[in-house]
C-alpha cells in the first residue's frame, strides 16, 4: 500500500496553512528588518508586500494542487513542469536543510523560548560538555527540552494525520485567540506614545538601496513560508479540488492580516530606533507596553507558537521525501505506508532522527542561511511551471484556475527572481555557498538514477 488516507477537511487544512507559518518568525524578524528599512512605513510596506506575493502564490498553488492532488507540492510540480533533475534539488534540499533545518530551529527556539519562562530549561544550562581536539559536543536542558519536543509530536504524527491534526488546530487557535488578545490589550490598556512612534512614517531623503531592500524582503518571505504546507499533504486533503484552493487562499490572507496587526503593536510600542537590530522584538514590545511581566508572559506565548508551528512542520515535511522515494529516488524505505495510520512512517522517522541530529550539531542556523535565498529560485521555478504546464497539458482539466493569469503568475515570478538577484549581490558568499549545498544533490540525483535504471531493467527481465 502505497496511498494515504484523505482525512483532511477544510477546517484542518486552513489551521496547517496558518500553523505551518504562524511561528517565531513575525516575533523576531522586525528589528531585523528595521536595520535595513529604518521607518514603519516602509516596515508595514514590506510585510503587506510579502503577504500580497504569498497570497499570489498561493493562487498559484492552488491551480497547481488541484491539477496534481498528490504528496509532495512543490516537487511533483517541478518534476512535471522540468523533469526529475530540477524536482530533486528541490526535494533533496528540502530534506537535508530546509525541512529538516528547519525542524530544528524551530525546536530550539521553541526551547530558548521556553528557557525564559523557565531558567532550568534554558539552552545555556550545560548538562555534558564533550571535547574531540577542535571538536565541542555540548548537551544543554534546551537541547534535551527541544529533541523531545521533536521526538513527542513526530510520534503524534506517526500514529495518523488526524492525531497531529488535533493537536495543531488547537495550538493554532489558541495562538490565534492570544495574538487577538495582545494586540488589543495592547491598544486598551497598554503604556505607549502611540502615533507619536510613526513619526516620520517615512524616512527622509533617499530610500534604502535595492540590496537593502532585497535582504530585508528576504526575511520577511522567510517568515512567511510554509505556506504551502496543504500542497504537500494534498493527498490527504478531501475533496482537493474545492479545499485546497480555499485553504490556501484563507490560510495565506490570515497570516497577512496577522502579520500586519503585530507590526502596527510594534510601531505603536517601540520608536524604530529601538526597534533596530532587536532579536526578540514582540518580548520588547511587551515590555514596553505591559512591563517586565508581560515580556515575561509573552515568552510564554511565543513558545507556545513556536510548538505549534513545529507540530505543523513535523506534518507537512515528511510527505515530500516520501514522494520521492516512491519515485524512486530516494531511500526506498521511505515510500513505506503503514497499513493502520496510512501515513508516511519512515519518512515522518526520518525526518525526525535528521532534525534531532541537527539540534545537536548546533548547525542548522548557518544551513538555513545559507539556501534561504534558494527558496526564491525555487518559488521562482514553480511559479513559472504554470505557464509550462498549461503548454505542455492544455486539455487537462483544471479544477481551479490561477487568478490573473498571466499577469499575476508573472508579476510573482518577475518579483521573486528581482529579490533573487538583489541578494545575490548583497550576499555573494553565502549566495555561492547556498548554491554549492544544492548542487551536491547531484551526484545522490546520478546515483539514484542508476539505481532506478537497473532496478527497472531487473523488473523487465523477471
Amino acid at each position: 500500500m502505497t496511498e494515504l488516507a484523505r482525512r483532511l477537511g477544510l477546517a484542518d487544512a486552513v489551521f496547517l496553512v496558518i500553523g505551518s507559518v504562524f511561528g517565531s518568525g513575525i516575533f523576531l524578524t522586525t528589528g531585523i528588518i528595521a536595520d535595513d528599512l529604518p521607518a514603519p512605513g516602509l516596515i508595514w510596506l514590506v510585510w503587506a508586500v510579502g503577504g500580497i506575493l504569498t497570497i499570489i502564490g498561493a493562487l498559484i498553488y492552488a491551480e497547481l494542487g488541484t491539477l496534481f492532488p498528490g504528496a509532495g507540492g512543490p516537487y511533483v510540480y517541478l518534476r512535471e513542469a522540468y523533469g526529475h533533475h530540477i524536482s530533486f534539488l528541490y526535494g533533496w534540499t528540502f530534506f537535508w536543510i530546509i525541512g529538516g533545518g528547519g525542524i530544528a530551529a524551530l525546536a530550539m527556539g521553541f526551547a530558548e523560548n521556553l528557557g525564559s519562562f523557565f531558567p532550568f530549561l534554558s539552552p545555556m544550562e550545560d548538562l555534558v560538555r564533550l571535547s574531540f581536539g577542535p571538536l565541542q559536543l555540548h548537551l544543554s536542558a534546551g537541547h534535551v527540552a527541544a529533541i523531545l519536543s521533536i521526538i513527542v509530536l513526530s510520534v503524534l504524527n506517526y500514529l495518523g494525520i488526524q492525531s497531529g491534526v488535533r493537536f495543531q488546530n488547537v495550538f493554532t487557535a489558541l495562538r490565534l485567540i492570544a495574538l487577538a488578545a495582545f494586540a488589543g490589550l495592547a491598544f486598551a490598556i497598554g503604556r505607549k506614545p502611540g502615533l507619536q512612534n510613526l513619526t516620520p512614517f517615512m524616512p527622509h531623503g533617499p530610500l534604502p538601496s535595492l540590496s537593502m531592500f532585497g535582504a530585508a524582503f528576504l526575511a520577511v518571505l522567510w517568515t512567511y513560508d510554509g505556506w504551502y504546507s496543504v500542497n504537500c499533504t494534498a493527498e490527504e486533503v478531501r475533496n482537493p479540488a474545492r479545499t485546497i484552493p480555499r485553504a490556501l487562499v484563507l490560510g495565506t490572507a490570515a497570516v497577512t492580516a496577522l502579520y500586519l496587526l503585530a507590526n502596527i503593536v510594534y510601531s505603536m510600542a517601540l520608536p524604530v530606533e529601538r526597534m533596530r537590530g532587536v532579536v526578540r522584538i514582540g518580548e520588547s514590545a511587551a515590555a514596553g507596553l505591559f512591563g517586565p511581566g508581560g515580556a515575561r508572559l509573552f515568552s510564554a506565548f511565543i513558545a507556545a507558537a513556536v510548538l505549534g508551528c513545529l507540530s505543523a512542520n513535523i506534518l507537512f515535511s515528511p510527505r515530500v521525501s516520501f514522494a520521492m522515494a516512491r519515485d524512486g529516488l530516494f531511500f526506498k524505505s521511505l515510500a513505506y505506508v503503514h497499513p493502520r495510520y496510512r501515513v508516511p512512517a519512515n519518512a515522518i522517522l526520518a525526518q525526525m532522527v535528521w532534525s534531532v541530529v541537527l539540534c545537536f550539531s548546533g548547525t542548522y542556523q548557518s544551513l538555513i542561511e545559507y539556501v534561504a535565498f534558494a527558496l526564491l529560485l525555487f518559488f521562482t521555478a514553480t511559479g513559472f511551471a504554470v505557464f509550462i504546464l498549461r503548454r505542455k497539458a492544455p486539455g487537462r482539466e483544471r479544477p481551479f484556475k490561477a487568478w490573473g493569469y498571466p499577469v499575476l503568475p508573472a508579476l510573482y515570478v518577475l518579483i521573486n527572481l528581482t529579490v533573487f538577484i538583489a541578494v545575490f549581490f548583497s550576499r555573494p558568499v553565502q549566495s555561492l555557498a547556498g548554491a554549492a549545498v544544492i548542487c551536491a544533490g547531484l551526484p545522490a540525483y546520478f546515483f539514484w538514477t542508476a539505481r532506478r535504471r537497473k532496478s527497472r531493467a531487473e523488473g523487465d527481465r523477471t
